[in-house]
C-alpha cells in the first residue's frame, strides 16, 4: 500500500483502471469494490461527529482531513459496504497529496472503470458529496 502514496494522483487513478479491467462484469466488481472497502483503516468513533459527516449520501460517510497545503491526508469511514469501497478508491487518488494536486486532479478513474454508468443516483451523488468536500479541505488548505 506504500507505494501507493509515492505515485501522482494520475498514476493512482490509471492503476485503478487497470485493476478493474480484469473483471469481466460489474459483480466481479462490486465484490472487489467491497473487499477494497473493508481493507480501510480502522476509523476512530469519536470522528463519527457532525462536522465530518458528508451529506448527500444515502448511507453515512465521514471524511476527516489532516495534515497541511503541502501534504494532505484523509481518513473516511462508511456504513456501506461498497461506499466504503468507493472511498478506498477517493483516498487512493486524494489523500497524502498536496492540496493543489487535490484541486487540480479531476476524478477520471469514475468514468474509465464505468462507475458513472453503474451506480445508483443515490451512491453517485453522495460520491460527488463526498468528493466536492475532500476538494473544499484542499482548496481551503491553498488559501
Amino acid at each position: 500500500m506504500n507505494a501507493i502514496a509515492t505515485t501522482s494522483a494520475e498514476q493512482a487513478q490509471q492503476d485503478i483502471a487497470e485493476e478493474f479491467a480484469f473483471f469481466g462484469d460489474w459483480t466481479e466488481r462490486y465484490q472487489y469494490l467491497i473487499d477494497l472497502g473493508r481493507q480501510l483503516p480502522p476509523f476512530p468513533e469519536a470522528s463519527k461527529v457532525e462536522a465530518y459527516r458528508v451529506h448527500g449520501c444515502q448511507s453515512m460517510v465521514w471524511l476527516v482531513p489532516s495534515g497541511d497545503a503541502s501534504k494532505m491526508h484523509f481518513e473516511a469511514v462508511s456504513d456501506s459496504a461498497i461506499v466504503s469501497g468507493l472511498i478506498a478508491l477517493v483516498l487512493r487518488v486524494y489523500s497524502d497529496r498536496s492540496a493543489q494536486e487535490i484541486v487540480a486532479t479531476e476524478p477520471t478513474f469514475i468514468g474509465t472503470i464505468g462507475l458513472a454508468k453503474h451506480l445508483s443516483p443515490t451512491r453517485s451523488n453522495g460520491l460527488a458529496a463526498m468528493l466536492a468536500k475532500l476538494k473544499g479541505y484542499a482548496a481551503a488548505a491553498t488559501s
